[in-house]
């Protein structure tokens, strides 16, 4: 008989490489693959609720309870209509086409595809990476196949002629039904370890893992559900408590669970890389430094509740320690102490905001413990007790530095509001992006003396007077943000084991930055010390007025910041507002021309970074053929606005974010200039 029949409930497991199959699911997601959510919104299926299924041992999940309901929501909304506009229609076949060939070259050796799935499930589907024994990661793919089992068979049929094609064996599993196909190792596998499928369906169910093992598990209790589950985590019951109740009883939303360092960590045993890298291991680091009192984090997606497109809440959930006040400064330890983010009556744009900003952002952070809390952290990234002190230190005390005390003249003037406004200038090339950082400053002028006396040692600055404001600005190399050279945490520190000198370990750090903001230009206006990428965007917050021409008077925000209020009525530690369309058209442009990777924006180099091949200089191909998107300008319609907020909250942050149409989107402002300066 052809293909993998079984008479029992189960599910097969097919086997989606380890710490990739989360991520893939997302894709399915994003193509009108459906997923599923909240137990209130599910229909009756033919296996528990997949969090009441999976261990108490799954570091990440990512369900839709009703693919077809989700599926439908979204393509009413703007973005699934621009999927649908016959002028994208050659970029998302194009698109499609892609996927296809990367997911065969993928999964093919499994014998799937990402199309495979599209006309399987008739209930939930549920991916989970699960951690069944320390250091070991299982990938499960759970779906309900009721009233599609004609559609299963045939998929399973077209699996095992796949399969048979890499020249796998097959076997029957340790639970009646399994088919276990075992498979030779992946090319450049350094562990060379064989690859295995196991596949289970029958009862309307389809389980596929690359865990015979835990396929075994799953199956065991679809019915039924286990007591040790998902769901019986803390973390995912304060997930559901603060994030489910927010979901509409019509909607079909998308829910997701992660534990954050427990993934990174199982991640990292599961996967070690070909070559051996030199350099801190962060997941060790944070795990040291107090960051594991974060335990998990999860949320819901949906679409179409009224006139919101899309809406969303996460909470990251990480309660006080035990004892510890939730309020308290001594919350966390370590390093995790710089997680304070207090909340405030208003958060607003201040008047200076230009109206025509892309997106903005301020949030408030007490930045005094952040200070006070780095030492650790830095001194356990460079790998030597006392570096960051000793750094600290040669900033006040060496004769060839600024001589700034740093904690007294610059930390202790600051406050705790710090905002991110985000634009580009046109024509839109490699160096368009414009942001700038604005730190409130309690005494002004006192943080303007010490930026002076930082700046004016520094012959890598150049000071320039503009509308009467002074500004100090990068001459002819690259840099970081400036930091009036204080290394604060979070940069890039070189290895004690290479830098043993104050001052070398300031020049590696320099030169580590030196390629993020390439422009930099630094002043203190409007009572905030103001940090720019370049000086033609800071000199427009310079001269933007109060009234009309501020983002807080635009009829757009307005209509977002109402949105928002109605799901933070009360104190937030953070909001945020952004024009979509232009926020999207730098990217889009790049895209367009093919000039992705080559972007010097902040979000090109981290995509450089994460999907590169690690050589310093080299630039990575870009993946994604975008010769044929259409002008802007025809697509631009489906772009409105969006906003989101944070606050804190007893057992962590809550954070909730909607888009709205274009419809509730105020008309075009003059913008940006056309040829800019500093570039």
């Amino acid at each position: 008989m052809k293909g993998i029949s079984v008479a029992g409930p189960g599910v097969g497991a097919v086997r989606i490489r380890s710490g990739s199959g989360i991520g893939r699911t997302a894709l399915l997601v994003v193509l009108g693959i459906p997923l599923s959510l909240w137990p209130a919104a599910a229909p009756a299926g033919s296996f528990a609720p997949s969090e009441t299924i999976f261990p108490a041992t799954t570091r990440a999940w990512l369900s839709v309870a009703d693919p077809q309901a989700f599926q439908e929501s979204f393509d009413r909304t703007q973005y699934g209509l621009l999927l649908k506009d016959p002028v994208m229609k050659p970029f998302v076949d194009g698109f499609r086409a892609q996927l296809r060939s990367a997911g065969r070259q993928r999964l093919g050796r499994l014998g799937l595809s990402l199309e495979d799935l599209e006309k399987v499930p008739g209930g939930e589907i549920a991916l989970a990476a699960i951690e069944p024994t320390p250091g070991v990661l299982a990938a499960i793919l759970l779906v309900d196949t009721t009233g599609h089992e004609a559609e299963t068979q045939a998929l399973l049929e077209q699996v095992e002629k796949r399969l048979g094609e890499q020249k796998a064996t097959k076997s029957a599993g340790p639970t009646a039904g399994m088919q276990v196909f075992k498979l030779p190792p992946e090319p450049n596998d350094v562990a060379a370890k064989p690859r295995q499928v196991a596949i289970v369906h029958g009862g309307g169910a389809l389980v596929v893992g690359d865990s015979p093992a835990v396929v075994s598990q799953i199956v065991a209790t679809l019915k039924q559900g286990r007591k040790d589950s998902l769901a019986s985590l803390p973390a995912y019951q304060a997930v559901v408590a603060r994030c489910g109740k927010q979901v509409p009883a019509s909607s079909a939303p998308l829910r997701w669970f992660v534990d954050p360092l427990g993934y990174a960590k199982v991640h990292q045993a599961a996967n070690p890389p070909r070559e051996k890298r030199k350099g801190p291991d962060y997941v060790a680091i944070l795990s040291r430094q107090g960051f594991d009192a974060v335990k998990g984090a999860g949320g819901v997606l949906f679409f179409g509740n009224g006139t919101r497109e899309a809406q969303h809440h996460t909470l990251v959930y990480a309660p006080p320690l035990p004892g510890r006040q939730p309020d308290a400064a001594d919350r966390f330890d370590l390093a995790a102490r710089m997680l304070r983010f207090p909340n405030a009556d208003r958060v607003e744009p201040s008047q200076w905001v230009p109206r025509d900003v892309s997106s903005w952002v301020a949030m408030h952070w007490d930045l005094a413990a952040a200070f006070a809390s780095a030492e650790p952290l830095v001194d356990d990234i460079v790998g030597e007790k006392g570096v960051f002190d000793d750094v600290i230190a040669s900033l006040k005390e060496d004769p060839d530095g600024p001589q700034i005390d740093v904690e007294k003249d610059l930390v202790a003037c600051l406050g705790t509001r710090v905002s991110v406004l985000g634009d580009y200038a046109t024509p839109i090339d490699v160096d368009s992006e414009r942001l700038v950082f604005a730190i409130e400053a309690k005494d002004p002028e006192r943080v303007a003396a010490t930026v002076a006396k930082s700046m004016a040692t520094d012959p890598d600055m150049q000071k320039v007077e503009s509308n009467g404001h002074v500004i100090w600005e990068m001459i002819d190399r690259s840099s970081a943000i400036p930091k009036l050279e204080i290394e604060t945490p979070g940069g890039a520190v070189a290895h004690a084991d290479h830098e043993n000198d104050a001052h070398e370990r300031r020049r590696k750090l320099r030169e580590k930055e030196e390629k993020l903001l390439p422009h930099s230009a630094v002043t203190v206006a409007h009572g905030h010390l103001l940090i720019a990428s370049h000086r033609d965007f800071l000199e427009r917050v310079l001269a933007a007025s109060a009234g009309e021409g501020s983002l807080a008077s635009a009829a757009d925000y307005a209509v977002v910041s109402g949105e928002m209020k109605k799901l933070f009525p009360s104190a937030v530690a953070m909001r945020s507002f952004g024009r979509a369309d232009e926020a999207v058209r730098p990217a889009f442009e790049m895209l367009r021309k093919g000039e992705m990777p080559k972007s010097k924006s902040v979000m090109g180099q981290l995509l450089n970074a994460a999907l590169g091949d690690g050589k310093e200089g080299s630039v990575r191909a870009q993946k994604i053929d975008g010769g044929t998107l259409p002008d802007f300008e025809l697509i631009r319609k489906y772009f409105g606005t969006v906003g989101l907020g944070m606050e804190s909250v007893a057992e962590g942050w809550h954070f909730a974010g909607i888009a709205l149409p274009r419809s509730q989107a105020e008309p075009d402002v003059a913008r940006r200039p056309a040829t800019p300066v500093g570039r």
